[in-house]
Parts: structure tokens; sequence; C-alpha cells
């Protein structure tokens, strides 16, 4: 019997597929295990290497090219999303399904942790800027950049011993 998480993983497979259907392409195999790993690995940002590992356990003779293309595609056919949190790598985040807004991170400077927000505090905002400007708003990206918890722990256990 499946899980749920297999059932959750199996619709959004099927999503997926009917966007990239609806947009002229197919759920090759190649496509379907690289966005397989993207869901078993949801709350990770994996660089497109770190894909091709972990799609490479599963699909053996997948080469690094055919992952890139992958994911560049999921990344214009808004399925995926491109992100940069400072570190000089490309990382793919799975867009919401629902077709809401983009989830946002907090993003710690010193280990690099990227912690997800997924309320969405700037619809209120959005909706200002529409009546203002007249422009409207699609998506939009926030990152937060600073400490994590564990982090600032560390700090005041270093300064506990010192002092």
């Amino acid at each position: 019997m499946a899980s749920n998480r297999d059932k959750s993983i199996s619709e959004q497979i099927f999503h997926i597929k009917n966007q990239l259907v609806e947009k002229g392409y197919k759920l090759t195999q190649q496509r379907e295990v690289t966005v397989r790993v993207l869901l078993e690995h949801e709350k990770d940002h994996f660089s497109a290497e770190e894909v091709f590992l972990l799609v490479k356990e599963q699909f053996p003779e997948i080469g690094l090219a055919t992952v890139y293309r992958t994911l560049e595609l999921l990344s214009d056919l808004q399925v995926v999303e491109k992100i940069n949190f400072g570190d000089g790598a490309a990382r793919f985040d799975l867009r919401s399904t629902d077709g809401s807004h983009h989830h946002h991170h907090l993003i710690c400077t010193e280990c690099g942790k990227v912690e997800e927000i997924m309320e969405d505090g700037l619809l209120r905002l959005e909706q200002q800027i529409e009546r203002q400007y007249g422009f409207a708003v699609t998506d939009h990206r926030l990152d937060f950049q600073g400490v994590c918890k564990e982090c600032r722990q560390k700090h005041v256990l270093k300064e506990q011993a010192a002092g």
C-alpha cells in the first residue's frame, strides 16, 4: 500500500506532467526521475550537480548535461525556480503546484542553512502596488539573510566560555 507521501509525490508528478504537456513537452523518464528527486528532497535547495548525483543513483546512465537541460527546461516552464543564495551556485527549488506565490527563505550567512517561510505576508503590498501603480504583480521573491538560531546560540556559548 502506498504511503501518503508516495501518493502526494505521484499526484505532483501527474500535475507537472500536465504542465509539460500543455506547453508541448513530454515527461520523459529522465525528466521524471529528476522531478522525483526534487520532490523527495523538497526542503533542500540542490545545485544541478547535487541533483545529478541523486538522479544518477536511480538512473545510472543519465549524463550531467541531461540533468542540466532538464532543470533549465523546468525553470523556463516555472515548475522549479532557479535561485542563488549568494554562495555562487544556482540552486533549484520546486514551485507551488497550486499556482500561489513562491515561498520565501531565511538564509544563515554563517552556516549556509536555508529555511523556508511558507506564509506570504506580501499580498496586501501587492494589492497596494496594483492600485497605486497599475502594476499587476505575478510573482515575487523575498530572502532574508542573517544568523540562524543555532549559530546565534554558538556565539552565546562561545562568549560565556570566554568571559
